[in-house]
């Protein structure tokens, strides 16, 4: 009865700790605007890169339509 006592025991410890509330350090962590902000720049990195003549075009094309 002691063996059960003592396994109920650090069974009940163990899942006290890991169901307590923890802090967070975020100390490190990239702040998801960073994460957005970073990302979307790449893609219009992209884009402009594949489709810069035919973004050109088309906006010389608007441009023209407003003159």
């Amino acid at each position: 009865m002691e063996h059960l006592d003592a396994a109920l025991q650090r069974l009940h410890a163990v899942l006290s700790t890991l169901t307590a509330p923890r802090e967070r350090d975020e100390r490190g962590d990239v702040p998801g605007w960073v994460l957005v902000t970073v990302m979307t720049a790449g893609l219009v990195m992209v884009i402009w890169q594949v489709a810069d003549q035919q973004l050109t075009q088309l906006l010389n094309s608007a441009l023209g339509k407003v003159r």
